[in-house]
């Protein structure tokens, strides 16, 4: 998420850290190359001008100047910029009275349909009971994928074949309280581009149910493109809020940066994946951190509560400082970091890790993952237990089993031997002065 914005910026703010004393010339310099950074990221023009100016009017004065480590404030006046630059964070809200009704609308493409079912569980998990309603009427198949997606998740749909999308939606409020949902996440119909059809039914929708929420989902890599797309919106109905989808696939950041101050819509929601657990709410403050490669250790802590066993991890970490941990463990825990999200997106919350070049390659993907499952299931119990006991003749079996070469098998157990004595290292207290094997080891060649 955002490597090539994070990667100019990192660059041009370490010129200015670390010095003893900042001039007006310095300062000039620095923020030239941010500006350059911003522009190229397809921020919008206007905003990149105003951001740029209001961090120098800071920069030059006292506040700066007369610090005692000038290019750390520096670097502290444009992370909170840049938070003041996405906004404020807009919690999503539920009606007094239930139902609470979310339209969601947007472009063809742009996954508001995939959004729907993320949003479904995300309400679901602040103790509300979802209800899926399709108003799509014109794309093949779109009803199907919808009740396909609810079923995924065990919550209801209602999508009625032969029936205008307004009256769909009129009657989903019936059928929420048939099915006892307190929330109705309805999906409207999108076109490839803004057009009038398009506006027009979507404000008789609006004007049909009484929305607590319309939120436009919008797909991040289009950059100023979603900006325009909003104001395009924004002259039809009223929206409460913007969701931003492919986050994962965005290396710029443009939309991200440009949509609230120029639309004034709040984003409230972020898509980091294409699994409908890859939802994320939307924290300008930890966002900002992001994009200046400080990581955002706060949602790291978020994503391992909610799907990382607790008790199972104190013992893990009993077992890993004991180099007691088996084959078997290290799946379990596989398993639980895998729920978790895509490896890279984990690592890269991490303060630094944008730094790290060629992380992506130096990550096992959700394929060679698989593969090490597979490779720790074709052994027996005994081997997971005692890895050290599996020679040439029961590699050659495994290999077989798990459908590789022993080539994987080798570079998985070799991968474990090292990270054990790394383990058995720290539990010393000796500590390291780096890891002793390659990450991508375990799996790569």
């Amino acid at each position: 998420m955002f490597e090539s914005l994070t990667e100019r910026l990192d660059a041009a703010l370490k010129k200015l850290t670390g010095r003893g004393k900042l001039s007006e010339a310095d300062v000039d310099a620095g923020l030239r190359e941010v500006r350059l950074a911003l522009l190229e990221a397809d921020v919008n023009y206007k905003v990149v001008k105003d951001f740029v100016a209001s961090i120098r009017t800071r920069a030059v004065g006292a506040e700066v100047m007369d610090s005692l480590n000038p290019g750390q404030q520096l670097v502290k006046i444009v992370d909170e910029e840049m938070v003041h630059l996405l906004g404020e964070r807009a919690p999503l809200t539920y009606a007094a009275t239930p139902p609470t009704v979310i339209v969601l609308a947007g472009l063809q493409g742009s996954g508001k349909t995939t959004t729907a079912g993320k949003l479904a569980l995300f309400v679901r998990r602040e103790g509300h009971r979802p209800l899926l309603v399709s108003t799509d009427v014109r794309r093949p198949a779109a009803m199907e994928q919808l009740e396909v997606l609810a079923k995924s998740i065990n919550a209801p749909s209602f999508a009625p074949r032969g029936t205008d999308p307004v009256t769909i939606a009129r009657e989903s409020l019936a059928e929420a309280r048939r099915v006892n949902a307190d929330v109705v996440l309805v999906d409207t119909a999108g076109r490839l581009q803004v057009d009038q059809d398009l506006l027009v039914e979507l404000k008789a929708i609006t004007d049909a149910v009484p929305s607590q929420h319309r939120l436009l989902v919008l797909d991040a890599m289009t950059g100023q493109q979603a900006v325009n797309v909003t104001t395009a919106f924004q002259q039809t109905i009223a929206l409460s809020g913007a969701i931003l989808t492919k986050m994962d696939g965005d290396a710029r950041g443009g939309a991200a940066l440009s949509l609230r101050a120029v639309t004034q819509t709040p984003i409230q929601f972020v898509g980091v994946g294409e699994k409908l657990t890859d939802f994320e709410v939307f924290y300008p403050d930890r966002m900002a951190s992001r994009i200046l490669g400080m990581g955002d250790v706060l949602t790291l802590i978020e994503k391992a509560q909610d799907h990382v066993d607790a008790s199972q991890a104190q013992a893990m970490e009993k077992k890993l400082r004991a180099g007691r941990l088996t084959l078997t463990d290290f799946m379990e825990q596989l398993k639980q970091v895998k729920k978790m999200g895509p490896l890279e997106g984990i690592i890269g919350m991490l303060p630094g890790a944008g730094k790290i070049k060629n992380l992506a390659g130096a990550l096992p993907g959700d394929d060679q993952l698989k593969e090490m499952e597979a490779i720790i299931l074709s052994m027996t119990p005994k081997e997971r237990e005692r890895p050290e006991t599996i020679d040439g003749s029961r590699r050659r079996r495994i290999a077989r089993g798990a459908g590789t070469d022993i080539a994987a098998v080798n570079r998985l157990l070799k991968g474990f031997q090292q990270m054990q004595q790394m383990m058995k290292q720290m539990g010393k207290g000796r500590g390291i002065k780096g890891l002793p094997f390659d990450p991508a080891q375990l799996l790569k060649g």
